[in-house]
């Protein structure tokens, strides 16, 4: 026996072993079923008997938690199809819906006649409304009649998704174990073996989940507490009172300060709206061509053109500029807010995770939730829409700021600090300018977000092309609506035009 041999035989002893400690129950059985998948490469043929019978049990035992949930799902679910179609009176509230109907049309006939024995006008008013009632009676008969023909079609069909679902499990299970035992061996800390107590109580677990929902869709009455969580309504009484309590003190307790904020963000929306607004618009649009020829080239200048010459023939000029003096004056204050703060954040962990979990609150919490606060601390306008803005748009420039500057190689730091260089001179001259492509995308993702705010801060006040389509919306004006939705997406493809190529133009320049 060479030498070769002799480690082939070590190293299958050595997998033998980790197999027998990483199974626990049935060594024998899982040894055959890993070799035989290790020798073909393609898909073989492998059938799991105990996790076909037990199910989300099997996995359970064998701490396979994401497959424990998906079959135990699915199982739940065929479990629930058949009871419904063995237990459950389908067309229970169809038919009480069609009795409700019958007797409406009863007692309209009814009016309907006694109308015409008086020669009131209103008789065949009456007759029709009563025949409208008795045909949506019988509509209804008709489909609780159908429904409640289902019931063997929903046995079947639950019965055929069950053994689907159990020859899954059956098929999938020692594939999925052996994948479990190749990252065990990477990192035994994971969990191995099967754990009785652990599989026991999720088997329970998956047990009363099967029984409640099956009782849940049978049943026609459904007790109250279990189809809502029994609480008594009156502590989210107190909840809300509470809340606006806490509201109207910070708004007395800080008025001035709220308001020292509304000034400035007004003087500046003042500044925006005289350069976007004041100016003629030929030389405004110009300016505006001019710039993205520079920066991004003829083809976004000629696209430009024509988007400004769209706006400003449908007559949406005006309400463009005012739109991007709203989008300036946010993208302004979120580049001046978010960029140092990403530094901050890039270089101090402590202050990154304070900042995290805030910037996930302001990019999960939904945009009409956090309107309701900024309405209660600086009312309605302009300003108030800006700040919404704001709170929207100001974490991508703050993400893409620290993941630019971690992105840093530290070579090149190393070596520019064994040159002598400074603190200053590392940021300004060394991470900054390597970071860029990473900061630009976040300025570009903040202008974006800014702009998809347009609609939402036109509900307190803000004006431009969002109050536009907000009056669409209102009056059901189609044609103004997509009109006005276009110009958006113009002045959003203008903008996006623009820095991205600038962008470009960095790229090339360091090239």
């Amino acid at each position: 026996m060479n030498a070769r041999d002799s480690l082939r035989i070590d190293s299958d002893e050595s997998r033998t072993r980790a197999i027998d400690r990483f199974v626990g129950l049935s060594p024998q059985y899982y040894r055959r079923v890993f070799h035989r998948l290790d020798e073909h490469v393609g898909f073989a043929l492998s059938f799991n008997l105990p996790a076909a019978m037990f199910g989300p049990l099997w996995w359970g035992f064998r701490h396979l938690w994401m497959q424990f949930w998906v079959f135990l799902f699915l199982e739940t679910l065929a479990i629930v199809q058949v009871s419904r179609g063995l237990l459950a009176d389908l067309g229970a509230e169809r038919f009480a819906r069609a009795d409700r109907l019958s007797g409406h049309a009863a007692a309209r006939l009814k009016e309907a006649r006694e109308a015409a024995s008086q020669g009131a006008d209103n008789a065949d008013v009456l007759m029709e409304s009563a025949k409208a009632l008795a045909a949506a009676s019988e509509k209804a008969l008709a489909q609780a009649e159908e429904l409640a023909a289902q019931g063997p079609f929903l046995v079947v069909i639950g019965i055929a998704m069950l053994i689907a679902v159990k020859l899954a499990g059956g098929l999938l299970a020692n594939r999925a174990l052996k994948a479990r035992f190749q990252k065990w061996r990477a990192d035994q800390g994971l969990e191995s073996g099967v754990d009785y107590l652990q599989g026991t109580l999720m088997g329970c677990f998956a047990l009363l989940a099967a029984a409640s929902c099956a009782y849940r869709f049978t049943v026609t009455e459904v007790p109250g507490w279990l189809r809502g969580v029994p609480v008594d309504p009156q502590w989210r009484r107190n909840a809300e009172t509470w809340v606006d309590d806490g509201f109207q003190w910070l708004t007395e307790s800080f008025s001035g300060f709220f308001g020292g904020i509304t000034r400035m963000i007004r003087l500046l929306l003042d500044g925006m709206e005289v350069i976007m607004v004041g100016t003629p618009w030929p030389i405004m649009m110009i300016a505006i061509v001019f710039l993205a020829h520079r920066l991004a080239g003829f083809r976004v200048a000629l696209f430009t053109a024509v988007a400004l010459a769209y706006l400003g023939i449908l007559g949406f000029w005006e309400q463009s500029m005012l739109t991007i003096a709203l989008l300036g004056s946010a993208c302004l204050v979120c580049l001046v807010l978010g960029i140092p703060l990403g530094i901050v954040c890039a270089r101090r962990r402590r202050v990154r995770n304070i900042v995290w979990p805030v910037l996930d609150l302001m990019q999960t919490m939904p945009s009409f939730v956090y309107l309701i606060p900024v309405i209660a601390f600086f009312g309605i306008g302009k300003p108030p829409g800006i700040i919404a803005t704001i709170v929207f748009g100001m974490p991508p420039v703050v993400r893409l700021t620290v993941l630019g500057l971690q992105g840093v190689s530290p070579y090149v730091r190393e070596a520019a600090e064994a040159f002598g260089a400074s603190k200053q001179y590392l940021l300004f001259r060394v991470d900054l300018p390597l970071a860029k492509p990473s900061i630009m995308t976040g300025v570009n993702q903040t202008i974006l977000m800014c702009l998809s705010m347009v609609v939402i801060a036109s509900l307190i006040g803000a004006k431009g092309l969002g109050e536009a389509v907000l009056d669409a919306l209102t009056y059901a004006n189609e044609g103004k609506g997509v009109l006005a939705g276009i110009a958006i997406l113009f002045c959003a493809m203008i903008l996006d035009r623009i820095v991205q190529g600038r962008q470009r133009s960095g790229r090339s320049n360091r090239t």
